[in-house]
This record gives C-alpha cells, sequence and structure tokens, in this order.
C-alpha cells in the first residue's frame, strides 16, 4: 500500500485545498498545515505558484511518482499542440483514472488498488496496470465476480461525483472513452492550472 494512502487528506491541508471535493476531508474543519500546530501560509514566489500547481495536480492523480510525472510531460511536450491540454489528456487516459471516472470506486487511491487487484477489464481482457494507457473506443467494465464488493455498491450509490461527457456508460459497471478530453471537459473540484506546471518544468 502507498503511504500516500494512509495520508492523503495531509495533502488537502498541505497544498490548501479540498483537492478530490470529498465531504469528509479534515481541510474542511482543519485548514491549516499539518502538523502538531499547523503553520501559517506564506505568499509564494513565481516558483513557488508552479512547483505548488505541480504538487496539486500531480496528487489529485493518487499523487503519481515525480519519475512518471515527469515522462507525462515529455511526452505532452513532444505531441503537436497546447502542451498544457496534451498533459491533461495524458493524465486522464491512465486506466486509474478512468475507473475513478466511472464511480467504480470513490477515491483516486482506490482506484489504483481497485486495478491492481484485478477487477477491471478493459475490451474484456483483464488489466491490472493502474498506468495502463485507455485509448479512445476502449470499453473499460467491472469483473462480474467484483461488482458485489461493497466499496463498488457504496460508490455507485453515493452520487458524489458525476461522469463526465467523454465517458458513455452502457450501464453503471460498464462504460466507453469516447474522446481524450481538454482542460474544460474535466470535472476538477479545485482550479487547476496546468500552464503553470509547463513553465516549472520549462525553466
Amino acid at each position: 500500500m502507498s503511504k500516500r494512502h494512509s495520508t492523503k487528506y495531509k495533502i488537502d491541508r498541505r497544498l490548501g485545498v479540498n483537492l478530490w471535493g470529498r465531504a469528509k476531508s479534515p481541510f474542511e474543519s482543519r485548514p491549516s498545515r499539518p502538523g502538531q500546530h499547523g503553520t501559517r501560509r506564506h505568499k509564494l514566489s513565481d516558483y513557488g505558484v508552479q512547483l505548488m500547481s505541480k504538487q496539486k495536480l500531480k496528487g489529485y492523480y493518487g499523487n503519481i511518482s515525480e519519475k512518471a510525472f515527469r515522462r507525462y510531460f515529455k511526452e505532452a511536450d513532444r505531441r503537436k499542440g497546447d502542451t498544457s491540454e496534451n498533459l491533461i489528456g495524458i493524465l486522464e487516459c491512465r486506466l486509474d483514472a478512468i475507473v475513478y471516472r466511472m464511480n467504480f470506486v470513490p477515491t483516486v487511491f482506490a482506484s489504483r488498488q481497485f486495478v491492481n487487484h484485478g477487477h477491471v477489464l478493459v475490451n474484456g481482457k483483464r488489466v491490472n496496470i493502474p498506468s495502463y494507457m485507455v485509448r479512445v473506443g476502449d470499453v473499460v467494465e467491472v469483473r462480474e465476480r467484483s461488482k458485489q464488493i461493497p466499496m463498488v455498491l457504496e460508490s455507485l450509490k453515493s452520487g458524489e461525483r458525476t461522469i463526465p461527457g467523454y465517458i458513455a456508460m452502457e450501464h453503471e459497471y460498464k462504460g466507453k472513452f469516447t474522446f481524450i478530453p481538454k482542460l474544460a471537459d474535466v470535472p476538477y473540484p479545485v482550479q487547476m492550472e496546468p500552464n503553470l506546471v509547463v513553465e516549472f518544468y520549462s525553466r
């Protein structure tokens, strides 16, 4: 289990936002930074703002490792078009992100674990790699034997998140990835600034 899984809500307090928009986030009642007494928030430099934007985007997707995140940036920069939009598109193509968007699980951390444990099929074949890149037209679904997992049932009934327009659900356990989204298509609960992430890596 990732260390971040047990301390995920400290990420909220460290970054100063309710990153996943969850009602149970302790940031709502304890907006100070983590620590015994908390710490004051100071005005950030331009570098600090860029770094915070990177940490926020990286943290949202289950706190992706720096090595992997930098690799995604390089791929986004290599592709034609706007690098910041390309980066968002790449992140949203991750299988764990798609599973989270389909509401099969309550959190991105649970999504990573859910995929790791082999509960997800892509085009009818089991895939247990959270970073697997889903392609447009791919069908993602929960395995038949995994549909009665309490976490899945609870997440499907919660109504906590809406399913974005780039995913077409056939039924509650199965959906198709229809197009690679742009920043405006992604239902982030907080403002993301991938342009600042591009500035950070372009220094």
